[in-house]
């Protein structure tokens, strides 16, 4: 799979693209993510990428040209399946979106910034918007880097144990139960005695109740969804 992402601030996904699984599928040849500086394609000497609003708002503007311009030339190296876009008005990302994108080749994702990017972008070029939370960042970029992350690891051979992926929390809409590890006891704090049994069937059923508790207790809401 290949990810490209276009932003104004390369800088911020070094760290979160250098790191842990994301840079082992990317070290495996299991994953492609390529940055791209929109400032390369920007306009004039100064390379510029942004301007004022029309209409007299605050804050400036990511322009068309640069962004047209470069999502064309990727374009006319490769197919892709999707264009997307990080903003705080998109539909809020999950793992049911990261699932089906991990079955996808090629993706852009665009990142936001300043006050936004030129509607006329978003009606044209973008396919889909997705948001990380109700809250604003200074970029897109931050919320780029977690949509590559809870995608890669899903890519086959991405993690090590590709069964740990799919018992995470909401892989079946539910939070995930509790886990334990050694010592069974420590300062007297007792690992459930139903997890050193080592009767599979009632471990799953432990399992699947405490997932649908936790799940009630903190995350009602998607109990919702999965009726």
């Amino acid at each position: 799979m290949r990810i490209d992402i276009i932003t104004v601030l390369p800088e911020i996904l070094e760290g979160p693209l250098n790191y842990s699984i994301v840079k082992k599928a990317v070290d495996k040849g299991i994953a492609e993510i390529v940055v791209h500086d929109l400032r390369e394609y920007g306009l004039g000497k100064h390379k510029q990428v942004d301007d004022y609003p029309y209409g007299g708002e605050a804050g400036m503007v990511i322009m068309i040209e640069p962004v047209f311009n470069l999502i064309n030339a990727l374009k006319s190296e490769r197919e892709y399946d999707l264009v997307l876009y990080t903003s705080p008005d998109g539909k809020k990302w999950d793992q049911k979106k990261a699932n089906r994108i991990s079955t996808l080749n090629n993706i852009i994702i665009l990142c936001g910034h300043y006050k936004g990017i030129d509607q006329r972008i978003r009606e044209n070029l973008i396919d889909e918007e997705y948001s990380i939370g109700d809250f604003v960042l200074t970029g897109g970029e931050l919320p780029a880097a977690l949509m590559c992350d809870s995608i890669v690891r899903l890519l086959p051979g991405a993690i090590g144990d590709e069964q740990s992926a799919l018992s995470d929390s909401f892989q079946d809409g539910l939070l995930a139960p509790p886990v334990y590890t050694r010592p069974a006891d420590f300062n007297g704090w007792q690992v459930p005695e139903i997890l050193l049994s080592g009767h599979a069937a009632n471990i799953n059923k432990w399992k699947e109740e405490q997932s649908i508790d936790r799940t009630e207790k903190l995350r009602p809401d998607l109990l919702d969804d999965i009726e």
